[in-house]
């Protein structure tokens, strides 16, 4: 079980290849893939074209949709940020926040191209789906 990043997704949806690419695209066919609500509306928001939209739409139901953030997962965002900000690094959205530190407290790994996702590994323990093994 893995949670993708919308700066993966979008990626995948305009058919750039990378590692993270790649990576989801053997997901897809061999793990549970978690898509967050928010995610889901960022990704969501950004198709200009219907049909496309349509087939991102039916495409990201077919995962397991989850929702990110509760009072409890706010603060501990909150708190995490905090953490990363005394050791001198801002991370620059409150969602990549929201979207590590689920990822941290439900022990899922994240697939991301982001950097402001690195702090988490670095730092809080995000596990980075991209270095898991492909089985």
């Amino acid at each position: 079980m893995i949670l993708v990043d919308t700066s993966v997704w979008v990626d995948f949806f305009n058919g750039n290849k990378s590692s993270q690419t790649e990576k989801l695209e053997h997901f897809l066919s061999s793990t549970v893939i978690i898509v967050g609500d928010l995610i889901l509306a960022e990704l969501l928001q950004g198709f200009r074209n219907d049909k496309d939209y349509q087939i991102a739409k039916s495409l990201l139901q077919e995962c397991e949709l989850v929702q990110l953030c509760d009072i409890e997962l706010a603060i501990k965002s909150a708190q995490n940020y905090r953490i990363l900000r005394k050791k001198g690094i801002t991370i620059r959205k409150t969602i990549d926040c929201i979207i590590a530190t689920y990822c941290i407290e439900k022990n899922i790994p994240l697939l991301f191209s982001d950097r402001d996702f690195e702090p988490f590994v670095n730092n809080l323990n995000l596990k980075d789906a991209s270095k898991l093994n492909e089985t």
